[in-house]
């Protein structure tokens, strides 16, 4: 091993809470409860498999789909600002993925004279270790110590913190939580901030309906085919006969409660044996599956939001061009 892996070695920890089937531990129960009941459901979490990820990387490239972009963009237009006024010397990003966003951050041109250590919080091990990897070479400076955990479960594993932190929670994933939920999770984050610790969230914001329901129907079908994958996941972790094929993507967006749905609806009766759960379930024509919620917010439900959460709204950052298509929140606790 040469000294320059060592000391990429030296400067990378990994703390591993899944075991390797990782999020199928939990596949079992929320299936036998989302399918049973009256509205049937499945969890997004279900949606990252290997096939899911990369089909979900090509739909933040696809012209429909803008909120990858805006956010990138926005996070672009406030990297030196926000770093130079928070001068976080800890990083923690929930839901990490690649990374790549974070980079904006990085970047800044304050970051190397104080940032000292990025802790990216994912499900999947082998994101975080080839991120990490590039990262390390990217930027000299940079310790990562990765955790490899569910934000349901696992919060409490994230490393105490070695100076001012700032906690990321990007991408817009917040949307896919209920309200009770988003509640929940916020109220969970805010026990790992400190007064001095500041929480920056992603979110896509209310506009015109017809820009938002095209995000999520695509020409090209790529959303279509994440969303159908999804019962690829569930035929493998648990031994079931989804046929894919015989479920229609549908995708829009519900005005009353500010969300797209999206849901899998059968061309004809579908009858389906999930082996590992003992389960057999019939889905009727018309009846669907609903597989995912992205609500989208004004700053109004955001405050709301937030001090139900017991945090506090400091900035309010959004797109204006070619409108306020999404926001990036800077929390505080109270």
């Amino acid at each position: 091993m040469s000294m320059f892996e060592t000391d990429l070695s030296n400067r990378l920890a990994i703390d591993v809470h899944l075991n390797s089937s990782g999020v199928l531990d939990t596949m079992a129960e929320d299936v036998r409860q989302g399918l049973s009941e009256d509205q049937k459901r499945l969890s997004p979490k279900y949606f990252y498999d290997a096939v899911g990820s990369d089909l979900f990387e090509q739909i933040t490239d696809l012209p429909e789909y803008y909120p990858t972009r805006s956010e990138r963009d926005l996070l672009l237009d406030i990297a030196a600002e926000l770093m130079a006024e928070i001068r976080p010397s800890d990083i923690v990003e929930l839901g990490s993925g690649s990374s790549a966003k974070t980079r904006a951050l990085f970047d800044a041109p304050s970051t190397a004279s104080h940032l000292n250590r990025y802790v990216p919080f994912d499900i999947s091990e082998s994101a975080v270790r080839a991120t990490a990897n590039d990262l390390l070479v990217e930027y000299p400076f940079l310790n990562v110590h990765g955790v490899i955990g569910d934000f349901e479960h696992h919060l409490n594993k994230i490393p105490a913190p070695n100076g001012r932190r700032l906690i990321l929670f990007l991408g817009g994933t917040i949307g896919n939580l209920d309200r009770d939920q988003r509640i929940t999770f916020l109220s969970n984050v805010r026990t790992l901030l400190r007064p001095e610790d500041r929480l920056l969230i992603g979110l896509d914001l209310v506009k015109d309906i017809k820009t938002i329901e095209s995000a999520y129907n695509d020409a090209a079908g790529i959303t279509a085919a994440f969303n159908r994958n999804m019962l690829k996941v569930i035929n493998k972790g648990l031994v079931a006969d989804f046929q894919p094929e015989a479920f229609q993507h549908r995708a829009f967006f519900n005005e009353e409660e500010s969300r797209i749905e999206m849901h899998l609806v059968p061309d004809g009766l579908q009858q389906i044996s999930i082996a590992e759960i003992g389960m057999t379930l019939t889905v009727q024509p018309g009846e669907t599956i609903w597989t995912e919620s992205s609500y989208k917010f004004t700053q109004e439900a955001v405050e709301e939001m937030l001090t139900s959460a017991g945090l506090g709204l400091e900035h309010f950052y959004a797109n204006e061009q070619p409108d306020r298509r999404f926001g990036l929140i800077l929390a505080r606790p109270l």
